[in-house]
């Protein structure tokens, strides 16, 4: 039965992928109908997520961000499903990849590289970065499994579109340890915006003007590789369109103990201020305070 769900989707999903950009887009203008206007989806969370941090703004102003976010999650619903079709050179025409050259230059040692992004823009086509560079020759990407399985199915097989190894979070160390004392260097993507899980709440620094538990894990396996660290900034300057930059992590306080994670971090924040309504703020994120109990 499983096998059935997932090829009927999988058959819709590439049927809507062989759609131009131009009619997505129309689609996309209904499913910001739908979440904005009828189902309200997730309006308390991402309301409250957004007037905390933002808190000089007002109701207005909070409610047109949230207004943007919709219509951005929507774009990329359908960003995500046109994966399943779309060639390479119309991926370059939407995609602006910078500083592929600065990746390269410090992957000349032969050391991996740690490149640190964020649920921001559209997370989905940022494995295109990968054509950007030619060293490190090998690239991964860290994903954490949906619980739906025949859902987790597609969205493999959409994440596929790049030739990139996929790994899971369970199996990150063990396989990225492997190739580095196999002498296979590589780039390894790690989304770290999220919540820890409610496990790991060890680790705690102020992220958009809220007390906030933060990931290591990129930073942890970094150290065991002597890893090089680099930031995914984003930009969309129109619908369709981003611009990607490599950015080096620099920490400003060495003396912390993950000052890598804490610079990305502030990198972060600093992105989601230029553009706000990029962000996940969907997302749960300050769901647990630092004793784990549940808040708002």
């Amino acid at each position: 039965m499983r096998k059935v769900r997932y090829y009927i989707f999988l058959g819709l999903l590439k049927c809507i992928a062989l759609l131009p950009f131009w009619c997505l887009y129309r689609i996309s203008d209904f499913i910001y109908f739908i979440l904005s206007r009828v189902i309200h989806y997730r309006k308390r969370v991402i309301t409250g997520n957004i007037s905390r941090s933002f808190p000089e703004l007002n109701q207005k102003e909070v409610g047109v961000i949230t207004n943007k976010f919709y219509r951005h999650l929507a774009d990329v619903i359908v960003e995500s499903v046109k994966l399943l079709h779309v060639s390479d050179d119309e991926m370059r025409r939407r995609v602006e990849v910078k500083n592929g050259d600065e990746v390269e230059r410090k992957a000349a040692d032969g050391r991996p590289v740690i490149l640190f992004l964020g649920h921001y823009g559209n997370w989905e086509w940022a494995q295109e970065v990968s054509h950007y560079y030619s060293r490190p020759a090998f690239t991964c990407e860290l994903y954490r499994p949906v619980k739906d399985k025949v859902m987790d199915d597609l969205m493999l097989r959409i994440r596929s579109r790049f030739n990139t190894t996929l790994v899971t979070q369970q199996e990150a160390i063990r396989f990225l340890l492997r190739k580095y004392r196999s002498n296979e260097q590589f780039l390894v993507g790690f989304i770290s915006d999220q919540r820890p899980n409610s496990q790991n709440l060890h680790n705690w620094t102020q992220f958009l003007h809220q007390d906030t538990a933060f990931a290591v894990g990129g930073e942890e396996i970094g150290k065991h590789v002597k890893a090089h660290y680099f930031f995914l900034h984003v930009e969309k300057p129109r619908r369709g369109h981003y611009v990607m930059t490599f950015k080096e992590v620099c920490p400003q306080d060495d003396k912390t103990k993950f000052p890598y994670t804490l610079q990305y971090l502030r990198m972060m924040e600093e992105n989601i201020r230029k553009q706000p309504e990029l962000w996940l703020w969907s997302h749960n994120r300050w769901k647990f305070d630092r004793e784990g109990k549940a808040i708002h």
